[in-house]
């Protein structure tokens, strides 16, 4: 608790006769967080923590039944005229104690009228209860007794044995996990499928339970108690956990903070157990079981135990490294001094950050953390929604109570009633007001840009194929895939010895019935009609056999870029006539394929496209102007190019059937643009990039209307 505030208060007459003290079960120790000593009380009883600064404590530490608490903040002044607590702060620091059940007094009436927020507190913890329908928690029993029964078990583990068996198995894993990276992606298409459901969740409850172990276990192992252990409802899903709070009596920081990552620690060992069993396993039940063990224990835990933006592991673990216990809610306790002090108005305002940097560091995680858990609530609730819509509007409508409703009904009260706002209640009105006149104005009055993109790739409207015309082996590649070539271009050259045998066989027999031909004109002039006939057939076979010699060398019928993916590894390999060998691409005219998808498609027909550009990858900072585009008036399914889809990085969903790339998970549709070539743009074939269509301004509640509505129109049919 820090101590700033008013020295003198309106209320001090209420509390300044009582007789109140400590509990006598409370213990207290000494801690230093951030090299600032503290005092931290804890009754084991309930197992309630709170914790305070040296002169807050000297003030505790001298309450007693005979001397009243006016007497004894008195004797405090005295002792630190600069530091003590305030009468608003011990009123305060009263009521807080008495919150957390610390607190012993004689006086029943007076006490329930000083400490009349108790009720209301207990009412807040039942509403919130309540509104957390999603995380609830059930306390079953104390399993400390049985903890203390296994001890020498717990320090076997809890050891460097321990750590160098799970060093080992994470290491072994990890290679197994390298060696079938393959067939584990393979294996995540049916991961959510109804067949996978009951796996699915025997491993989460056996993960979650040896989770909440490894936490006991850690935290038992440095002498602390666990005392509670019980079912948390997490999205209407029981699974177990494990109170281990009396960590913050430890002294060293660093054991707070493996007791934070026994957790995730522990999963991480058991991800590598099966991952070993199922790469050893054959098919069947348990194989499947560990495969779903192996994903959750690493991935989901690394996702969300291990963010800090979410009240897991990660939070507590950061909580210790940085000292700052309570980071949650000294976060909001900052921003809640921001808004206090700046906008409304309130000097008095007090908050616990000590210096800029740490008011910085809680500003921003308390933004951070709100926004996350708006993101995960949101998904939790589309995750519901797709298996069960009434489930999930069930708990979208409690999200819609519990973010708007309430925290609206208790501005409308903190505004009207709270006494820090008595002099500046105007102030603090009309601020609130102006503000949700500004966002309101903003939202619905003023309009945006709007305009919506589509993935795309550059191609060539005239692309020609080069085939080898005959067969041969390859000699020599005289042009690089890449180069520019021009008519008459040599790019390949082969050679058939069986060609030049037969070109020279050929050439002797030409010879000999030449020869024949000459002695016939002196000897036998009746023969020569049948040499001159099987000259003519000799001399067109020669020809034929000397066009298939020319043609060994593979020339540029056209004038573009050469592109061939395989021509280097070409040497020395037998082509049959008609191999693909590689294409002429045209650099005078391009054109750009553009897939909608069925969500943006509504804005090709509804909307009024007033501007259309294409921006290439690479050269995202200049637009591409078109002369015209098209859109093609059916679905499609085929992608003109495997870029634009999943298979390889693009953001179109790819079946997982399709090994090409080419099959999109749903139907499309098509644009064909053609583009104003321009010097300062790199034009090649295959460059992939975005088309941006600009539609008229409309304000942000329309954008945010026309997306809503498609949304559940594409998941729901509505």
């Amino acid at each position: 608790m820090e101590i700033a505030g008013r020295t003198f208060s309106e209320s001090w007459y209420r509390v300044k006769d009582l007789n109140v003290s400590l509990r006598p079960t409370v213990e207290v120790r000494r801690r230093f967080f951030r090299g600032k000593k503290w005092y931290v009380l804890h009754d084991p009883f309930n197992n309630r923590f709170f914790r305070l600064r040296p002169e807050a404590y000297d003030f505790i530490s001298h309450l007693r039944q005979d001397v009243s608490v006016n007497h004894v903040w008195e004797e405090s002044i005295q002792r630190y005229p600069d530091k003590a607590p305030g009468q608003e702060e011990v009123i305060r620091l009263l009521t807080q104690l008495y919150y957390s059940n610390l607190l012993y007094f004689q006086s029943s009436p007076d006490s329930e009228k000083i400490f009349n927020r108790y009720q209301k507190r207990r009412q807040r913890e039942f509403q919130s209860k309540m509104l957390s329908v999603m995380f609830m928690r059930i306390p079953l029993f104390d399993p400390n007794n049985l903890l203390n029964h296994i001890m020498p078990l717990i320090k076997l583990i809890v050891g460097p044995l321990g750590m160098i068996i799970w060093t080992v198995a994470i290491v072994f894993a990890g290679k197994i996990c390298i060696d079938h990276s393959e067939m584990l992606i393979n294996n995540m298409e049916g991961f959510l499928s109804h067949h996978n459901l009951i796996f699915l969740y025997l491993a989460l409850v056996i993960i979650k339970s040896l989770h909440e172990i490894g936490h006991a276990f850690v935290c038992k192992r440095f002498g602390g108690e666990v005392h509670t252990i019980g079912l948390m409802l997490l999205v209407f899903t029981p699974l177990p956990y494990i109170d281990v709070t009396s960590s913050w009596r430890f002294q060293q920081r660093w054991q707070r903070a493996l007791v934070g990552t026994a957790g995730i620690i522990t999963e991480l060992f058991v991800a590598s157990l099966a991952a070993i069993f199922w790469a050893y396993s054959g098919p069947g039940t348990l194989h499947a079981l560990s495969y779903n063990i192996m994903v959750i224990a690493s991935v989901f835990t690394v996702l969300f135990n291990a963010n800090p933006l979410l009240r897991f592991d990660g939070y507590y673990i950061l909580c210790d490294i940085l000292d700052i216990p309570n980071l949650h809610s000294q976060s909001r306790k900052h921003l809640q001094h921001m808004v206090e002090k700046y906008t409304f108005g309130y000097r008095h305002s007090s908050t616990p950050a000590r210096n800029f940097k740490e008011g910085f560091w809680l500003s921003l995680f308390g933004v951070s953390s709100g926004i996350y858990k708006i993101i995960v609530f949101v998904t939790i609730i589309f995750f519901v929604a797709d298996k069960f819509l009434i489930v999930g509007m069930i708990i979208a409508l409690i999200c819609i109570f519990s973010w708007c409703i309430v925290p609206f009904y208790r501005l409308l009260v903190y505004l009207i009633s709270s006494p820090k706002l008595a002099k500046t209640r105007f102030q603090s009105i009309s601020v609130c007001i102006c503000f949700l006149t500004i966002i309101l104005f903003i939202f619905t009055v003023i309009p945006f840009p709007n305009s919506f993109k589509a993935s795309g790739v550059l191609e060539s409207e005239t692309i020609v194929s080069v085939f080898n015309e005959t067969p041969g082996y390859v000699k020599q590649v005289m042009i690089p895939s890449g180069s520019r070539v021009f008519i008459g271009t040599h790019i390949l050259k082969l050679y058939d010895p069986e060609l030049d045998i037969e070109i020279k066989s050929m050439r002797a027999q030409q010879e000999e019935i030449l020869a024949i031909k000459k002695r016939a004109i002196l000897k036998a002039r009746a023969d020569l009609e049948v040499i001159k006939k099987r000259l003519d057939t000799i001399q067109f076979r020669l020809k034929h056999l000397l066009d298939r010699q020319t043609k060994l060398v593979v020339i540029a019928k056209k004038s573009g870029v050469w592109v061939s993916k395989d021509s280097n590894e070409l040497l020395g390999v037998w082509l049959s006539r008609g191999r693909h060998i590689g294409d002429i691409i045209d650099l005078e005219k391009f054109r750009f394929s553009a897939v909608v998808t069925q969500k943006k498609s509504a804005h090709l027909f509804q909307d009024k496209i007033q501007h259309a550009s294409v921006r290439i990858y690479g050269q995202a900072d200049q637009d591409i102007d078109l002369k015209y585009y098209k859109i093609i008036p059916f679905e499609q399914t085929r992608l003109p190019s495997p870029a634009l889809g999943w298979h390889v990085g693009g953001e179109v969903p790819t079946s997982m059937k399709d090994q090409t790339g080419l099959e999109a998970a749903e139907s499309f549709f098509l644009i064909d643009a053609d583009l104003i070539i321009t010097n300062n743009i790199s034009f090649l074939h295959g460059r992939s990039g975005k088309i941006r269509f600009t539609l008229p301004p409309e304000t942000i509640y329309e954008q945010m209307n026309k997306y809503i509505r498609q949304l559940f129109q594409k998941r729901y049919h509505w």
